[in-house]
């Protein structure tokens, strides 16, 4: 098994080093190795990419912004020098973070914990229904975007109402947008999104789904209706 790459790192020292770790490993691909998060983005739009090895301070879109940025999120491997971006790395669901500089043994514990996961995905893929991770109440919750009802802005938080329950989650409504279908999903109302197979009636102001009415912006209702017409 091999997967493919891509290093993103605004030092050309850095991405030398990396590149070369990643060349000697037999189970890794390099697509190409990129100077910025643009660059990088560009070339993911028409590669197949399953491992990103992504410093975290790049001048102008950072490792985070970039990421927030990404509709289909591989792996990440976070490469920084400073420790104090753990924390956050681990909220970006990273598969692991290394510091600089890089020691050989570490790289291939993270590339075998790559593959692992890889491994793990590609073997449930077939049993398992569209899903997404969240962390709520310090718990990482797997939902099936299917029993999404709606996706509420609540303050710092975002409130994910599903078949079952809701759960608050640190994110943002841009986050859960680039991650979820756009096919099923729509932003009705900077507040809202909803699952339009959830929608049982509408007006020109509200979606109802069961007894809950939900707000449409103003110019909200025609891109409802056409996301309806094809459901």
């Amino acid at each position: 098994m091999k997967l493919n790459c891509v290093i993103v790192d605004d030092s050309s020292i850095q991405r030398m080093i990396i590149a070369k770790l990643v060349n000697n490993h037999t189970n890794l691909h390099l697509i190409g190795d990129f100077s910025n998060a643009i660059e990088a983005r560009s070339c993911m739009s028409v590669h197949n990419v399953d491992l990103i090895f992504l410093d975290i301070e790049m001048p102008v879109i950072s490792g985070f912004d970039f990421l927030d940025g990404l509709k289909i999120k591989p792996q990440i491997i976070f490469i920084t020098s400073k420790a104090e971006y753990a924390m956050k790395a681990f909220d970006y669901d990273a598969t692991d973070y290394l510091q600089k500089p890089i020691a050989i043994d570490r790289f291939n514990a993270s590339v075998r914990r790559a593959i692992d996961l890889h491994a793990l995905k590609k073997e449930n893929k077939e049993e398992e229904g569209d899903h997404i991770f969240i962390k709520s109440n310090l718990k990482k919750l797997k939902i099936y975007t299917s029993k999404i009802k709606w996706i509420e802005a609540f303050g710092d938080y975002v409130r994910v109402v599903t078949e079952e329950d809701s759960n608050l989650v640190l994110s943002t409504m841009k986050s859960f947008e680039n991650d979820l279908s756009k096919e099923k999903f729509i932003r009705v109302h900077k507040s809202y999104i909803i699952n339009i197979d959830k929608v049982e009636r509408f007006n020109s102001k509200f979606a109802e789904i069961g007894i809950t009415k939900i707000p449409l912006s103003r110019n909200k209702k025609e891109d409802l209706v056409k996301a309806l017409s094809f459901a």
